[in-house]
């Protein structure tokens, strides 16, 4: 594979990409910052993510503004903050009758007014709504072949191959239908079966890519896979092999898939044409140890406003284009609309967007216009506002909260049963110094220096006119669930919600 690598990098080197790029936008789910080799991994098996890294530009301070999946992919497809949309509190589920309100504009609507061929493959999890009117199709999206929520959001099956036969690790979501595969609107499968899963989805990737080349266009791939999400699957050739259990497996079966869109790239011709951009979308579910993926040196993981919940690893990767490095630029996932717009020279839609171009950054002409990123807890409010707030170096924290979905460590901070707790002064942190957030700048120090006392009422007031300005939309995830909601291949049938079964070939 590095041999692969190189000849492609030497292929595309001095060469000028058309405009407007084909993008290729890779998100993981639940997956740490500590995860990968190229981030500190000791033992994880992904050498085509390494590979991207050293190729590409490799960012050590990437945010996401809630560490949890349907307000992440939210921010991610919109460039705004959750809250003014209406995603929040926690996440949507089959049941739910709200979704992405239609009026949002999607990346993917950008770009296919700019003429891109546009597709998702993997997980939604932004609603699904009467008739399927939330899904990818009313979003933006020319195709879409995956899971329209979380594939723990339904009853257990078997992870593994045959033989032997794995079942599902914990219990999932026994009361609900089946996970559901779509193609676009229309129902494949019901469960799928997940072991063949990834490469149906690189297959849907390699003809989309195809496709765009033989129309002329250029191409927009969204590609949401479902690793390393709990309870983590994997095909035949990865169970067992990459030394770190099921976890292991799965991250290992993701390597491999962005192994194959890069050939895939390549082998169209088009790799001096591609920006390639890969991230996650919250931090590691912790409570399941080792199965919940790792977060390095960082604090805590999913469901708090701690470094090891909203700092992911992220890489953008473009031949000829982007120089390969490190950057230690702010940036966030709000982020990638206004860039991929600038870089496309699509138009911005009309909205109060929360993310900023980072397109001098990525083409190395100048620094982020990124000074300061506010983070919002898994169920906010307008009483308390952010919880956390970064401004350069320093983050302070005005709330904090522990979550069952970062049980286990070692921390307490990041536990379920720590509750809501108020900190006034807040606590401060130096992050180029302290990553891991263990030494707070204002406990236990007779005297406070000037820089500390001006950062932290720098702070302060950040987040008092940040509260001040921004207005809640209409929550989605309040107006609550209609069982009739749930997608199922056998409509009326008995006993429901068991009968809504439609499986899917088992080679």
């Amino acid at each position: 594979m590095e041999t692969l690598w190189a000849l492609c990098l030497a292929w595309a080197t001095g060469l000028a990409a058309t405009n407007p790029p084909n993008i290729v936008l890779i998100f993981a789910d639940d997956l740490g910052y500590g995860d990968l080799g190229s981030y500190g991994h000791p033992s994880s098996t992904t050498p085509n993510l390494d590979q991207l890294a050293a190729g590409g530009l490799r960012f050590t301070d990437f945010y996401v503004p809630v560490s949890l999946c349907t307000p992440s992919r939210a921010a991610l497809l919109t460039g705004r903050l959750p809250v003014r949309m209406g995603m929040y509190p926690g996440v949507l589920g089959p049941k739910s009758k709200g979704g992405l309100p239609l009026e949002e504009v999607t990346l993917a609507e950008v770009l296919a007014a700019r003429g891109y061929l546009t597709g998702i493959a993997g997980k939604w999890h932004l609603g699904v709504g009467p008739r399927g009117a939330f899904l990818p199709p009313h979003q933006g999206f020319h195709r879409f072949l995956g899971i329209p929520y979380s594939h723990n959001q339904g009853p257990c099956q078997n992870l593994t191959c045959f033989p032997p036969a794995t079942p599902c690790y914990g219990t999932c979501d026994q009361d609900l239908v089946p996970i559901p595969l779509l193609a676009n609107l229309s129902i494949e499968a019901q469960p799928p079966w997940l072991p063949g899963l990834e490469a149906r989805y690189v297959a849907f990737a390699r003809d989309l890519m195809a496709d765009a080349q033989r129309q002329g266009r250029p191409f927009f791939l969204y590609y949401a896979s479902h690793h390393t999400h709990y309870p983590q699957f994997s095909g035949q050739s990865f169970v067992g092999c990459s030394g770190r259990g099921p976890f292991g497996d799965s991250l290992m079966e993701l390597d491999a898939a962005v192994g194959s869109l890069m050939m895939a790239v390549r082998d169209l011709g088009l790799l001096e044409e591609t920006l390639v951009i890969f991230t996650a979308d919250n931090g590691p579910e912790t409570m399941r140890m080792s199965r919940g993926g790792c977060s390095g040196l960082l604090r805590c993981g999913k469901g708090t406003t701690f470094e090891g919940g909203i700092r992911e690893p992220a890489v953008a990767f473009w031949p000829g284009h982007i120089t390969p490095g490190v950057t230690h630029e702010l940036a966030s996932s709000l982020d990638l609309l206004p860039t991929l717009a600038a870089l496309s020279g699509a138009l911005l839609p009309n909205v109060t967007l929360d993310g900023v171009d980072l397109s001098p950054v990525l083409l190395g002409s100048g620094k982020s216009p990124r000074e300061s990123l506010f983070f919002y807890p898994t169920f906010p409010d307008e009483i308390h506002g952010v919880f956390a707030v970064r401004s350069g170096k320093y983050k302070a924290h005005f709330f904090t909260q522990g979550s069952t979905l970062s049980d286990t460590t070692p921390d307490p901070a990041c536990h379920a049963d720590n509750p809501l707790t108020a900190h006034e002064p807040p606590l401060l942190y130096d992050l180029s110094e302290d990553p891991g957030e263990n030494y707070n700048l204002l406990e236990g120090k007779a005297e406070v220096t000037p820089e500390v006392l001006g950062a932290m009422k720098h702070l302060q007031l950040l987040k008092a006119q940040f509260d001040a300005a921004m207005t809640f939309g209409p929550s989605q995830v309040a107006q609550g669930d209609d069982p009739a909601l749930q997608i199922c291949c056998k409509p009326s049938c008995t006993p429901y919600p068991a009968c809504c079964h439609c499986p899917d070939f088992q080679p």
